[in-house]
């Protein structure tokens, strides 16, 4: 030849012709009597799970014998096996790197300083409190602990938690939240709705979006409250696998499952509801208890039946 081709148009060549050595060794050790052209075993060797609906030469024999007689045939089914399990094995390890690489690790719960990583956080509010002492404001708290609540019209509240420092505290796991990074990455059940309501890829983005959507909303104690702006965040992250959280259940949850943040707060939630039930019945009597019970009774009422009967008001 005048002009011999370069050792670079070489070595592809020669790469080729030893994988396409290899191929045929490995298909003919594990299938001695098969004979198929060298595409067809390409094509075996980058899409192995069409092995299983392929039927070798060599096993038809074999098959038509065992098939004959209403069984399947073992071949089949330890090559379906070896084949799935290959397939497998990379992905659960896979996943299992991604999980780790995904979560921010979080740092430790410091009440002096008002760090509560990725919690759900509950305190007294003034005179309400004082009447019925199950209702209180709660915030929501990003990775690094920053409180966020939503304490007035068109307001977030960040690091400033309104109605003194948290009583309660609950923190949330994240491994229970669908935070998926497309379309085809939901780990919950709702999918298009989820996505149409609005997803998040992390903790923090789903406080800020939740965020921007309370910025435009009137505060209203009764309709649209801090409740809602935790129930919308948990929506966001499907928290639980669920996307029905409304004030009620943020309610329960942290009445429910909160930890006192030391015995102070326990004091402080109840004293002025015990100092005010003292006061009310030593100056009007029984009557008083039948009313504070009233009250308190005609409150969960009205959140249990409007959030649940009239969704349009609420937020």
């Amino acid at each position: 030849l005048r002009n011999p081709p370069s050792p670079g148009f070489i070595a592809p060549c020669r790469e080729v012709e030893e994988t396409s050595n290899l191929q045929n060794l490995l298909f003919h050790y594990k299938y001695p009597n098969a004979s198929l052209s060298s595409s067809c075993r390409c094509f075996l060797f980058l899409f192995p799970g069409s092995i299983r609906l392929l039927r070798l030469p060599q096993e038809e024999t074999a098959n038509k014998s065992e098939m004959s007689r209403g069984r399947v045939p073992f071949t089949d089914l330890k090559r379906v096996y070896d084949v799935e399990q290959a397939c497998s094995m990379p992905n659960t390890f896979q996943d299992d790197d991604d999980d780790d690489d995904d979560l921010w690790p979080l740092g430790e719960i410091d009440p002096k300083k008002l760090k509560f990583p990725c919690c759900i956080v509950w305190t007294p509010l003034p005179v309400v409190s004082w009447l019925a002492p199950f209702i209180g404001h709660v915030g929501l708290c990003r990775e690094d602990g920053v409180i966020l609540d939503f304490a007035g019209s068109n307001f977030i509240s960040v690091d400033d938690f309104a109605f003194g420092p948290p009583a309660r505290y609950l923190q949330l796991d994240r491994k229970q939240c669908c935070m998926p990074p497309n379309l085809g990455g939901h780990t919950c059940k709702y999918g298009y709705k989820h996505t149409e309501f609005g997803t998040a890829v992390t903790w923090d983005d789903a406080l800020s979006a939740s965020a921007r959507s309370c910025e435009h909303r009137t505060y209203n104690l009764f309709t649209c409250n801090c409740h809602s702006f935790v129930a919308n965040c948990l929506n966001r992250l499907c928290y639980g696998g669920s996307m029905e959280w409304k004030m009620v259940n943020v309610a329960v949850l942290i009445l429910m499952k909160g930890k006192w943040v030391s015995a102070s707060s326990v004091v402080r939630s109840f004293l002025p509801c015990a100092v005010v039930t003292c006061l009310g019945v030593l100056l009007v009597g029984w009557p008083f208890l039948i009313g504070l019970f009233s009250f308190s009774l005609l409150l969960v009422a009205w959140f249990i039946i409007a959030t649940y009967c009239f969704k349009n008001i609420m937020c």
